[in-house]
């Protein structure tokens, strides 16, 4: 074969490989649609591993629902029938008609590693935005917003060639988009940056914790945003590791991110660069023990409320359990803090949802699954009418053939779509995943269709 006829073929093979990043990006009437929901698999042995279509712990949201178009709008990292590669995806639940569309190609990533997962947020205007990540300090993440608003058909791109990594974007009413991730050229600092409602230029990065490097969590309740971050007490000293990861921190915000506080209102300047500090919620490193973080949110007074899972140690297996999981609520002038449940790995993960009627609901993988030991297990509900300190269970899910984890809630959840996630088996190398949600009370369980043969089909009740 001559070089020209080679150079073609090649040239070929890569834009068809391409194809979906190139239509989602060149100003064409409609992005790519996939033909069902398929989450991706993911694999770094025990440490983590399964169904990851909505992992990371610290990206978030992965759904929003919309009142104004009465959809939950939701993303998730996907693949196609015939590779593993990541695709980014969009879709909704219509609570009208109680059907999916065919998923939206917003990119395609060409990776495997979810680390890369999509988050989504709706603006004041109704565009929805999707925020690309990237695993570690690599210029290619993303920021997409949809042409029309409350529409998932076509996606134009707003900046690339960006740096960050486990975003989490959130809108704040009367400002605009806050949007937190890390930096991992900045030894993994916490930092932020914010869009004005109606507009698309993002301002300058802010750092806001630079300790030795951690990971950030965020949600906002009005104007306050809140900020929760663990640290990493050995990272960028001799045989330092950021999987050493202890001390919950905790800071606020009720100015669209010009000033901080602590939970008790104490001024604080940032970045944080040394600890103790007083965003410092507990020191659980006197002890050697390890922090895993998994959420936090806000009670009906705009407290705080974080929830977290203690371990013995960063490696997985039974020597290091069982592992505790933890909520802290600042209740004025204390961190008042209760166990309620353990599970059997560090990365099971789940959220809390505090209701208008102080109703705290939990839905996480706290029973061993099939894959006892690995990431995930069955699906609890987790319900307390006394502010954590006592708790009800109702398991969701049972008798399946994967683990179930990385469960979500969507924001402002309707009470049709109120916990959505994916399984997967985190033995078998390129295990299927499929994706699933439940209603609030937990007594209705659905899977999205793996397969449509048309443009519209109703998600499958398995319970």
């Amino acid at each position: 074969m001559s070089h020209l006829r080679y150079s073609l073929l090649a040239a070929a093979i890569l834009l068809l490989h391409a194809a979906p990043l190139l239509a989602a990006e060149a100003g064409t009437n409609a992005n790519p649609k996939d033909d069902g929901y398929r989450g991706i698999w993911y694999n770094i042995g025990t440490k983590y591993s399964g169904g990851m279509a909505t992992y990371t712990q610290q990206i978030r949201p992965f759904a929003v629902y919309s009142a104004a178009a009465n959809k939950t709008f939701f993303c998730y990292g996907g693949r196609q029938k015939d590779k593993y590669n990541l695709l980014h995806l969009v879709s909704y639940y219509d609570h009208s008609t109680g059907q999916v569309p065919r998923p939206t190609i917003v990119m395609d990533k060409r990776t495997t590693d979810a680390h890369d997962n999509p988050c989504l947020a709706i603006d004041e205007q109704g565009y929805i935005w999707i925020f690309s990540n990237t695993h570690g300090a690599k210029q290619r993440s993303r920021i997409h917003r949809s042409r029309e608003p409350y529409s998932i058909e076509s996606f134009e791109t707003i900046d690339d060639g960006l740096d960050f990594s486990y975003g989490q974007a959130w809108t704040v009413p009367g400002e605009g988009l806050f949007f937190l991730h890390n930096r991992y050229d900045l030894r993994r600092a916490v930092v932020f940056q914010t869009c004005r409602t109606g507009a698309t230029e993002w301002s300058d990065t802010r750092q806001i914790a630079q300790i030795r490097g951690q990971y950030g969590f965020s949600a906002t309740q009005g104007s306050r945003i809140g900020v929760a971050f663990i640290y990493f007490p050995n990272y960028g000293q001799r045989g330092g590791d950021h999987d050493t990861r202890t001390n919950p921190h905790y800071m606020q915000s009720d100015d669209f991110g010009k000033t901080w506080t602590a939970a008790d209102g104490t001024p604080l300047e940032v970045p944080l660069t040394e600890t103790p500090n007083p965003a410092l919620v507990h020191d659980y490193w006197k002890d050697k023990t390890f922090t895993y973080f998994k959420d936090v949110t806000f009670d009906n007074q705009g407290r705080p409320v974080l929830l977290y899972l203690l371990s013995k140690g960063k490696d997985p297996g039974p020597e290091n359990g069982p592992r505790q999981w933890v909520t802290a609520h600042w209740v004025g002038d204390h961190w008042r803090i209760s166990n309620f449940t353990t599970s059997d790995h560090n990365y099971d993960f789940g959220q809390l949802a505090i209701e208008k009627d102080d109703v705290w609901r939990i839905f996480a993988p706290t029973d061993p699954g099939p894959q006892a030991g690995w990431t995930g297990g069955e699906v609890v509900m987790w319900q307390s009418h006394s502010e954590g300190k006592h708790w009800n269970r109702k398991v969701i899910t049972s008798d399946s053939a994967r683990n179930h984890s990385y469960v979500r809630l969507p924001v402002n959840a309707h009470p049709d779509f109120y916990a959505y996630w994916a399984d997967g088996d985190p033995t078998q190398r390129d295990s299927e995943s499929r994706l699933w949600f439940c209603n609030q009370d937990g007594t209705k369980v659905w899977q999205l269709p793996q397969e449509m043969e048309s443009d519209f089909a109703k998600p499958v009740r398995v319970r």
